[in-house]
């Protein structure tokens, strides 16, 4: 089964570089590959695809088509330009890749990574035009800052199950996630970005000219309602999470968890936004109706690529690759936090999402715990979110997101993102075991 995973890698690969074929199209072919050698039945191999196809899109198309839309009309107004250039006047142009890297991490505490993403893209485009700063150099810290956050700290659906799964406590899982997580993300972030941007270099394309001004557009100058506008829905996710940890079951906890689910906390956002970066930045209708409409086009083809992803991980999990690894792994005698990590690791690699392998992983090592007591279950947490992050590559929805974002090749992805999530993981288990020798 994993000889069968890795052919479907490798089939993706060659596909894409080699014969010129569209990524979607690749990751198809390979998912009904993997689905056929497998020796899944025929009938069930298509629709694995679909059903990952469908789970995938139906979050992160919605998502990503209202963020879009925030994000035009952030750029239209002025908005972008105007968070860009009191970020570069505050740090200055040496440091901004610091400021994205803490600006992701703060935002991606309470969202998603793909909200996040469109929600700081268009800073991050106009940043990067504005002050002539190569784009990864910016876009490496930034992507950094939500990895972290969204693979490592609670309430992430991944560390999150963990912690449940393990019995491990919430508050010091989120302590040491973020005293680990701050210094993982300024090395995988403005460390390695100063380093990767000088030897790859990419040109920007069609969403960084769609969601980038280069210009003032003279109309929203407050950067106070820009900046309450962009940071609604993370506000709105804050406030959900909060209310989940701490508040009593009732009306007032499910009313904050509507608000602050992804797509209703985006819907919101856009919606305000049709007026805080359009009607009171003079624009009629019919011009905000344009702007809007023409921001979704484009994104067309990354949808189609992250769906295709989402479908080739699923055949993968459906094929039974992390059963394959979880079997391998039974009877292994190593130490328990670094056998949290590997099996993290290896269902990362072979499945693609963080969130499965997390979830998968952290049921694997639980009878572990219950035979080990003495074992601090957050660290054991954290070392399977960590885990979980290692080598994005093919299988990953946010693999081919950060791709079409930063118009990168598939091997520029590889030696950038997939080397910065690597990165992350790798410090996280150092991390993990340099605290398990003074926490226990």
């Amino acid at each position: 089964m994993l000889l069968v995973a890795l052919l479907g890698v490798a089939i993706v690969v060659v596909a894409i570089i080699w014969l010129r074929l569209p990524a979607f199209v690749a990751l198809t072919i390979g998912s009904l590959f993997v689905g056929a050698a497998s020796g899944m039945p025929l009938a069930e191999v298509p629709r694995a695809f679909q059903q990952g196809v469908g789970d995938t899109l139906g979050f992160v198309a919605v998502v990503i088509g209202l963020g879009t839309v925030i994000g035009k009309l952030l750029a239209e107004s002025g908005g972008a330009l105007v968070v860009a250039e009191s970020l570069t006047k505050a740090l200055g142009r040496g440091r901004l890749d610091w400021a994205m890297m803490l600006s992701a991490f703060l935002v991606g505490l309470p969202v998603f990574f793909q909200v996040g993403f469109v929600l700081l893209a268009p800073v991050l485009f106009t940043l990067a035009r504005q002050t002539g700063t190569p784009l990864l150099r910016l876009g490496i810290p930034m992507a950094a800052g939500l990895s972290v956050a969204h693979g490592l700290v609670p309430p992430h659906p991944g560390p999150l199950a963990a912690i449940e799964r393990l019995g491990a406590d919430t508050g010091r899982v989120m302590l040491y996630s973020i005293c680990l997580g701050l210094p993982i993300a300024a090395i995988a972030g403005p460390v390695f970005g100063r380093y990767i941007s000088t030897r790859v270099t990419v040109t920007p394309g069609a969403m960084a000219q769609q969601l980038s001004a280069l210009k003032d557009a003279g109309r929203s100058r407050n950067l106070a309602i820009t900046l309450a506008t962009i940071l609604l829905p993370v506000v709105l996710m804050l406030a959900a999470a909060i209310a989940q940890m701490a508040g009593p079951d009732g009306p007032a906890r499910r009313a904050f968890e509507f608000l602050g689910n992804p797509v209703v906390a985006m819907l919101i956002a856009a919606v305000v936004s049709l007026y805080t970066f359009g009607a009171a930045c003079g624009f009629d209708r019919h011009t905000v109706l344009q702007f809007a409409e023409a921001s979704l086009p484009p994104i067309a083809s990354v949808l189609l690529v992250v769906g295709a992803g989402g479908g080739f991980g699923r055949v993968l999990n459906a094929a039974g690759a992390g059963t394959a690894i979880a079997t391998a792994m039974q009877g292994l005698h190593v130490a328990p936090l670094l056998l949290g990590w590997i099996v993290a690791a290896l269902l990362r690699l072979a499945v693609g999402s963080a969130t499965v392998a997390c979830v998968t992983a952290a049921g694997i090592v639980a009878p572990l715990l219950t035979a080990m007591p003495h074992i601090n279950r957050e660290l054991m947490v954290i070392a399977i979110g960590s885990g979980s992050l290692i080598a994005s590559h093919v299988n990953d929805g946010g693999f081919w997101l950060v791709k079409e974002y930063y118009n990168t090749t598939v091997a520029q992805t590889v030696a950038t993102w997939t080397a910065m999530e690597t990165i992350i993981s790798v410090l996280g288990l150092a991390g993990v075991l340099l605290l398990a020798a003074f926490a226990g």
